[in-house]
């Protein structure tokens, strides 16, 4: 049953980031009884529902807890890892049973498992240089953060960093360039993140959407435990 909002209501806009976590945010809205867009291979950049309640836009990841925010949208998806690292103000209604993985410490495999507190100022290459300064300034260590905007892995084989800190899933890329994970900093999955004015001016719409989206994932854990149970 598809979810319906009030007449004369302006539309929920929603900042999806482009790429995989879109299409899961999609399927699982769609499941939820959303109104489903069509992403058109990511070349429209915003997407209307058919019956105008909803409209969706498709941001690069890292902008996603801006636009929202900022209020350019009223709920957006996004990891964990982006929304920490972004430090913006937004409301966090709701995780998502996707995108799971882990931002973590890595090391060169050859390189002596020293105590963090015994580091002298490590380099310390990432594209997340607010997290990783936070995990170590808690650790009372004088890192030096060097910021990439990719290829992590590179850091130590080229003599830029002594460490690295990436997202992680199976491991593979960093086995596969002689690191090893060494720490988990943050555990990743989807979030679903709203505007704190939006929250208040369309609580209805906005309300709807967390509500339907909230009923069907505990209607879908308790199917799953059932059907667990039944085995």
């Amino acid at each position: 049953m598809t979810i319906r909002f009030d007449s004369g209501c302006d539309p929920v806009t929603i900042a999806l980031p482009k790429g995989r976590l879109a299409e899961q945010a999609v399927e699982l809205f769609t499941a939820a009884g959303l109104p489903r867009p069509e992403l058109d291979n990511g070349r429209k950049l915003i997407v209307e529902s058919a019956d105008r309640t909803v409209r969706y836009v498709m941001a690069k990841p890292g902008d996603v807890p801006t636009f929202v925010e900022y209020g350019a949208a009223d709920l957006g998806v996004c990891g964990l890892d982006t929304l920490r690292e972004s430090q913006r103000h937004v409301y966090e209604p709701l995780l998502l049973p996707f995108g799971y993985c882990r931002l973590s410490l890595a090391a060169p495999a050859g390189r002596p498992d020293t105590p963090l507190r015994y580091e002298s100022q490590p380099r310390v290459a990432t594209k997340y240089p607010n997290l990783t300064a936070d995990f170590f300034r808690a650790r009372g260590v004088n890192a030096e953060i060097i910021a990439l905007s990719g290829s992590v892995e590179l850091g130590p084989l080229v003599g830029l960093a002594d460490l690295i800190v990436d997202l992680v899933e199976t491991g593979d890329t960093l086995r596969a360039n002689g690191l090893i994970e060494t720490r988990v900093i943050l555990e990743v999955q989807a979030v679903l993140i709203a505007n704190r004015a939006a929250y208040h001016l369309k609580r209805k719409a906005v309300e709807q959407i967390i509500g339907r989206l909230r009923n069907y994932l505990t209607g879908k854990e308790k199917r799953e435990n059932q059907d667990g149970g039944n085995h």
